[in-house]
């Protein structure tokens, strides 16, 4: 299913707990976090795209840029105008600031693609890894019903699709410590994540 599905980086956030510093345009190692992300899309999709408020801001890195359609601050309103986007059934879609999100992750959870599922997404047994997950372009209309209910969390609308979820078990795998999941929110992650690099994630 790998040919019949996107991937899509979400550069979205507000980066309030960046001291309003964008998170795509920090470094760890010298390399900008979403040009991280951005390698390791490049090396498994043909169709690979930005999602930002600004998409002047993300000219430079000669991938499609397309700024959200509603106004709403919650990545639902980047997965939305994501899919609505693409031109595959399915889209890959990770945030901007996983430096160490790892292609052996994403094509698990692309061999994990069927027809008939809607959100392919990582699970504990407690909670979801909903910004590392492939959602179906079937999502769009509930996506759009639940923003205008005011309703910013992106699992909520789960309940209502054909979810499949993806055990740990098999990330852990080809990620051991799952560093795929981190993401950089504020200044104390930026740090360790500059301490991950340097003992090799």
């Amino acid at each position: 299913m790998k040919g019949n599905c996107s991937g899509i980086i979400l550069a979205g956030g507000r980066s309030l707990r960046m001291q309003g510093n964008n998170k795509a345009f920090l470094k760890i190692g010298g390399i900008r976090l979403i040009d991280r992300v951005i390698d390791t899309l490049l090396s498994i999709f043909d169709q690979v795209l930005i999602v930002a408020k600004d998409a002047s801001m993300y000219e430079k890195f000669n991938l499609p840029v397309v700024e959200d359609l509603l106004d709403a601050q919650s990545p639902l309103a980047g997965i939305h105008a994501g899919l609505l986007s693409v031109s595959t059934d399915f889209a890959f879609f990770v945030g901007c600031d996983t430096p160490f999100i790892k292609r052996e992750v994403i094509e698990i959870l692309l061999d994990e693609i069927e027809q008939q599922a809607d959100v392919i997404v990582p699970y504990s047994g407690l909670y979801y890894q909903p910004l590392c997950a492939v959602y179906s372009k079937r999502c769009v209309p509930v996506i759009e019903a639940q923003l205008e209910a005011g309703d910013m969390k992106v699992d909520h609308f789960f309940y209502r699709l054909n979810v499949k979820t993806v055990s740990y078990d098999l990330f852990e795998g080809v990620d051991r410590n799952l560093l795929s999941f981190f993401n950089v929110n504020d200044p104390s992650d930026l740090h360790r994540a500059e301490q991950l690099l340097r003992s090799g994630p």
